[in-house]
């Protein structure tokens, strides 16, 4: 079939719910994916920040292909030994103190699981988030996503949350003091769809003191940051701090869906059966992708490699951006002017990038295996799509 044929079959029979980029993907290796035309593209965007390890990587791929031989599916009414795997190599690359993990299917689902955990655990429904912030779509994570773009179409059914400046303790302090039913807060360390926004990490650490001091659950959506996208497995473990829940997803299967929450030991004492379920969670492929993805990440020291594949970027495209945002390999390049042509550029290059809820900011999530090589054909390229937008028009003769 071709591009075209192939657009036409999905628009019929799909709800228009994404905008799409105009090529069909049929194949990835590496850091590269083939459309159904032999196109190649240089993949700097991961399909919103998943391809932690690239595509169809060896250890993860031998892995499901394994297991699908073996045992594809069984609920959770039965243990697992892969799941058992996955669970006790995931908790071992955990902040210390978070020692238990449950297993979902999606980053929204994660959020939701750890909102409804925060409020169970304090007996308190108010929730702090945070202004630019994004954790889903269901309507539980919803709830937490400031943006209205998102939310006004739902606002009649949502329970009502307090939203802070991100960045800034003031305003979360006076929520506290003002209000007594606040139960839990959440963020994302790294505002990935608001432009890549970071704080200094003293706020982290600031947030941190506030919660205990009011009983509040404190939990780190990480479903961009974690599983070693920003350096360390959490980037709270580069902050100085170690919130009660963390919730991860994209990367976690390098490709497969699945996610998980990552809850403290004390918080996970006062679980019982029944509190949280999940048909599909904690599925054995899904599981044999997540113990692929550890091993492969701790055997091949790569969440060392996110912050050389920042630096050779962040050096390579100094000449040509206004900044470079982010931690590792989730990185905002800030441009002088509106991002949207540039990406288009980029395609014609052969190259995929992401934009942001900030016209002028550009979304880069490259594998933390990217190559040199690769990282220098990306300058390149982003050279000459630069290049390409500021030559002048040719005169008509």
């Amino acid at each position: 079939m071709t591009t075209d044929a192939i657009i036409a079959q999905e628009e019929r029979f799909l709800l228009p719910t994404y905008n799409k980029m105009p090529l069909a993907l049929d194949r990835g290796s590496g850091v590269y994916l083939w459309d159904t035309e032999g196109t190649r593209y240089l993949d700097f965007y991961g399909g919103h920040c998943v391809a932690l390890l690239g595509h169809c990587h060896p250890r993860v791929t031998a892995a499901i292909q394994q297991q699908a031989a073996q045992l594809q599916f069984y609920s959770n009414v039965s243990y697992s030994p892969v799941r058992a795997r996955a669970a006790e190599r995931l908790v071992s690359l955990a902040p210390e103190g978070l020692g238990h993990a449950f297993f979902a299917n999606s980053g929204s689902e994660a959020n939701e699981t750890a909102l409804k955990m925060g409020r169970q655990w304090t007996g308190k429904p108010g929730v702090i988030a945070m202004e630019g912030g994004f954790h889903g779509r269901t309507l539980g994570s919803l709830a937490v996503t400031a943006s209205a773009k998102y939310r006004a179409p739902h606002a009649a059914v949502l329970p009502s949350t307090h939203f802070a400046p991100f960045g800034g303790v003031d305003a979360v302090k006076q929520l506290l003091e003002a209000h007594d039913d606040i139960g839990t807060l959440i963020l994302e360390p790294i505002q990935s769809i608001a432009g890549m926004r970071m704080a200094a990490p003293a706020y982290y650490r600031e947030l941190r003191a506030l919660c205990d001091a009011h009983g509040v659950v404190l939990v780190f959506d990480e479903v961009q940051t974690g599983v070693g996208r920003t350096g360390t497995f959490s980037i709270s473990q580069q902050l100085g701090m170690v919130p009660d829940v963390i919730t991860l997803a994209k990367s976690l299967g390098a490709g497969m869906p699945v996610s998980a929450v990552l809850v403290s030991d004390a918080l996970a004492a006062m679980v019982e059966a029944g509190d949280q379920g999940s048909t599909f969670g904690g599925g054995m492929l899904a599981m044999a992708a997540v113990e692929a993805t550890m091993d492969a990440l701790v055997e091949g020291d790569l969440m060392a490699r996110a912050a050389h594949v920042h630096e050779r970027l962040a050096a390579g495209l100094a000449p040509y951006v206004a900044s470079i945002r982010g931690l590792g390999c989730l990185m905002g390049v800030e441009m002088p002017t509106p991002v949207k042509p540039l990406l288009a550029a980029l395609r014609a290059e052969g190259v995929l990038a992401g934009g942001s809820g900030d016209p002028h900011v550009m979304r880069l999530m490259p594998p933390l295996v990217t190559p040199d090589e690769a990282i220098d054909a990306f300058i390149a390229a982003f050279a000459a799509a630069v290049t390409t937008l500021h030559e002048p028009t040719p005169a008509h003769a």
